[in-house]
């Protein structure tokens, strides 16, 4: 095995990402995220959003406690206004 594939080889720890960008508007994205280990799938319409939901994946992976209330997690469900 070469340095390359050995730098590839994804870990127990390691979080798997299925990101599809259907848009970009506002300098932003939107599209939909796919948490392949945790077998969950949510909207973001924000790359700000996007980020959130990631680290939220990291935090309930690690199993640590929510910090941030206010932000949004995978279990929110989608509101139209």
């Amino acid at each position: 095995m070469n340095r390359f594939q050995e730098n590839n080889i994804a870990h127990e720890e390691d979080l798997i990402f299925f990101i599809r960008v259907q848009y970009r508007c506002n300098s932003s994205w939107q599209g939909t995220i796919q948490w392949m280990d945790g077998r969950k799938t949510s909207i973001f319409r924000s790359a700000l959003e996007l980020g959130n939901l990631i680290n939220d994946a990291r935090r309930q992976a690690a199993g640590e406690s929510e910090k941030q209330p206010h932000m949004r997690k995978w279990e929110d469900k989608e509101s139209v206004s």
